[in-house]
């Protein structure tokens, strides 16, 4: 009988080993290919443990990697599709179990009858820092922490501007926010001020290295002074892109748009189609290795707000034009976006020309909004994390039954509160 490791490719591991590598720490990143935003979270944090002189030892890996397929499906492929084909029910299952440990029995039950591998790899590798940028791998060394079968440091990531009660571990020994705002969140449910750092959401180093806007315009094929605007279906390529091309056809602005379909060729080709031949206003890509080159020399981003790019857009000061958020996660960082001023939300189709000429038309307000996405940006938060823990010394929390019990009541407090 497999034990599951079968199906799991070691090429898949990020790995690097450091010279007298004996005497400092080993570090053990672990991230979900539920999106992409927890895996590029945990490729920053990589880059920047991989420059540490505490660090002898980092591996990044995808959790989903040690589980069988019919597991990596239901967490990547089921969260794709519902995105696609039943966003309103996503947004209700999100809302439904934003309540501390209300599904920890049946997810927990799931992780450890589907990652025995994982859990081999975490014992055997016996890391001093674990770094988790996404719930289900936080919610298995927990566990083992609390088993006494692992001795290590634990840190979640959280990786969007809000926080869901499925990040709430019973034993840890950091949390990193986002936002001030989530530290008095979490702070009021009951968790020790002292163990939550707001860090920021962790971005590639990339996006803080300044470029020749103009010169760099013009080695994509773009004209150096013209409004640009940077449209993104996301690293997956979803969503009807095509439609909001054709929407940007009838702008009144002279604006250039470059447009990234991601992975998907499908969604290359009606953005082709919808764009026409040899349209001097439009610049389409694929999938873009090169997204911060992108992101600086923009005016304008129109998509999703999702986490890790809403924290890239903000480090490159870059405003928002927000298209369909997906409902949950991304419309509660719509809201912190619309609230501190750097974005403006179309809720239909048709007034996305409109509300872009609008702030073409308007300078001096796209100007404060890039000065508030520059002020909102927290662009050393992989740096402030690594250090932080690399130095850290503070013993592992566990909580308690009744404390849990004062979470979960102060939550019902907060969603009483919401329903009147």
């Amino acid at each position: 009988m497999s034990d599951g490791t079968a199906d799991f490719d070691f090429r898949r591991i990020w790995y690097i080993r450091h010279p007298d590598s004996t005497m400092k720490k080993r570090v053990l990143i672990m991230s979900t290919s539920a999106g992409t935003g927890h895996v590029r979270a945990g490729e920053a944090l990589t880059k920047v443990f991989e420059d540490h002189p505490g660090v002898g030892e980092v591996v990044h890996s995808d959790a989903l990697r040690f589980t069988n397929k019919l597991f990596r499906d239901f967490y990547s492929k089921l969260y794709s599709r519902l995105v696609k084909d039943a966003p309103d029910f996503l947004g209700w299952w999100y809302k439904q179990s934003d309540e501390p440990w209300k599904t920890d029995g049946m997810r927990l039950m799931l992780d450890r009858l589907n990652t025995g591998p994982l859990v081999k790899f975490i014992r055997q590798f016996n890391p001093h820092i674990t770094v988790c940028t996404h719930f289900m791998p936080a919610g298995i060394i927990s566990h083992l922490i609390a088993k006494n079968l692992l001795d290590a440091h634990l840190s979640i990531v959280v990786t969007d501007l809000d926080f869901h009660a499925m990040w709430l571990s019973r034993v840890f020994h950091r949390y990193f926010v986002a936002i001030e705002e989530t530290k008095v969140h979490l702070g009021e449910l009951g968790l020790p001020e002292e163990r939550i750092t707001v860090s920021g959401i962790p971005i590639d180093p990339e996006f803080m290295t300044p470029i020749d806007r103009a010169a760099t315009r013009f080695q994509y094929g773009l004209h150096p002074t013209r409004p640009t605007l940077l449209l993104s279906a996301g690293a997956l390529g979803g969503g009807s892109i095509e439609l909001v091309v054709k929407r940007l056809k009838n702008l009144r602005a002279k604006a250039q748009t470059i447009v990234v379909c991601g992975r998907n060729p499908d969604t290359r080709e009606r953005v082709i189609e919808a764009v026409g031949e040899h349209n001097p206003n439009f610049k389409v890509f694929g999938y873009t290795g090169r997204m911060a080159d992108l992101m600086k020399i923009a005016d304008l981003f129109i998509g999703k707000p999702g986490g890790l790019t809403t924290a890239e857009a903000l480090a490159c000061g870059l405003p928002m034009v927000i298209v369909s958020p997906i409902p949950g996660q991304e419309e509660r960082n719509s809201d912190h976006l619309l609230e501190d001023g750097v974005a403006v939300k179309c809720n239909e189709m048709t007034t996305i020309p409109y509300k872009i000429d609008t702030l073409l038309d308007d300078p001096l307000r796209l100007e404060a909004m890039r000065r508030k996405a520059f002020a909102m940006s927290r662009p050393e938060a992989a740096r402030t994390i690594v250090e932080t823990l690399v130095a850290d010394e503070v013993s592992a929390l566990e909580v308690s039954d009744d404390e849990a019990e004062a979470i979960t009541m102060a939550a019902g407090r907060e969603r009483d509160f919401k329903s009147r």
